[in-house]
């Protein structure tokens, strides 16, 4: 029997370089957060997102994001 053909969920990968000056290269956000009139924009809420839950686990405070782009730009 054949299976199913599962969702296929598509990545876009950012660099995020920190206010402290640190980078962290290869953000994964899904690209249906992507396009439309707000380009970009929702994946820095996105990431935001991601590094609140990576500080509560490590019980550290976040770090704010001075600026993104995408990955091989």
């Amino acid at each position: 029997m054949a299976k199913k053909p599962t969702a296929r969920v598509e990545y876009v990968l950012f660099d995020v370089i920190y206010e402290d000056g640190s980078q962290r290269s290869n953000r994964k956000v899904e690209a249906n957060l992507l396009g439309g009139l707000d380009g970009d924009e929702p994946a820095k809420a996105a990431i935001e997102a991601q590094d609140r839950e990576i500080a509560q686990k490590s019980g550290l405070p976040p770090l704010n994001i001075k600026s993104l782009k995408r990955s091989g730009k």
